[in-house]
């Protein structure tokens, strides 16, 4: 079958300010830029800013289009989960506050109770869950 478990996934959505989402996602976070395209002014042109870990099986894509900008629209329930497996360092909290996000308590219990859920500058949500992720 052509996609199965070791198939690469990429998230991708819109954001307001490139330069705002990468100090989040890479100097708050930690990820690396992995490739970025600066685009033009004109119909179909955008700017890319891919960002992960080189050796993980996954990467987010952000994506801005200054001629025709796609406003974001998170909900509270649009998340990205990151398994932590143990406590969420408070330093690591704290660089993401300064990369311009911000602490947020989520709707569902369950991830007040096991993670700390951060907004991005665009609204979206990261959460560190304390729990390790098992296929058991």
């Amino acid at each position: 079958m052509p996609v199965d478990g070791r198939s690469h996934l990429r998230v991708a959505r819109p954001s307001r300010d490139l330069a705002a989402a990468e100090r989040f996602w890479a100097e708050g976070l930690g990820l690396r830029v992995l490739w970025r395209a600066e685009g033009g002014d004109g119909p179909g042109e955008h700017a890319l800013l891919m960002l992960g870990w080189p050796d993980a099986g996954w990467h987010l894509e952000l994506v801005h289009e200054p001629g025709r900008p796609v406003e974001p629209r998170p909900t509270e329930e649009d998340l990205l989960v990151i398994y932590v497996d143990g406590p969420v360092p408070d330093d690591l909290v704290a660089r993401l506050e300064q990369g311009g996000g911000r602490q947020v308590r989520s709707p569902n219990p369950y991830w007040n109770e096991w993670g700390v859920t951060v907004e991005d500058p665009d609204g979206y949500r990261l959460v560190l869950c304390r729990r390790g992720w098992s296929n058991a």
